[in-house]
Formats: structure tokens, sequence, C-alpha cells
């Protein structure tokens, strides 16, 4: 028998960013996880459900370690 799960595999550009994820996923409750498998240094299998919810926390988290140009005068 096969057991199947719908997921998205992501590919971190680095291993900062997949190291957000997995603390991410660790800070939740246990029925609220997204990392189905932490495949290797750069990727891992996340549940489909919880793309939307992922791409707002990491967009929140660039904003707030981003900072704005300065325009030169």
């Amino acid at each position: 028998m096969v057991n199947a799960t719908e997921g998205v595999l992501v590919e971190c550009a680095d291993a900062a960013m997949k190291q957000l994820l997995l603390h991410l996923d660790e800070k939740l409750p246990p029925d609220k996880k997204f990392i189905l498998h932490d495949l290797d240094e750069t990727h891992v299998f996340i549940a489909s459900k919880h793309l939307e919810f992922l791409q707002s926390e990491i967009d929140c988290f660039m904003d707030s370690v981003s900072f704005p140009l300065a325009e030169k005068d």
C-alpha cells in the first residue's frame, strides 16, 4: 500500500533560510506544524495547506530585517 501526502518541495537559497523555517515550525503546536520532511541542507517538504501562512511569515521577517535605501540628493 502506498501512502501519499500532498505537499510542496521548498528549496531554500541558503541554510539560514532553512533554519528560519525549522524555527517557525518548532514554535507551533503539534497540530499546526507544516514541515512534513526535513530532506537535506536546503530542502524541506511542507504541507501545501500552510503555504500562504508560511509566505506571509517570511515576508514579515524579511521586512523586519531589511533597511530602506536612502536616496542621494
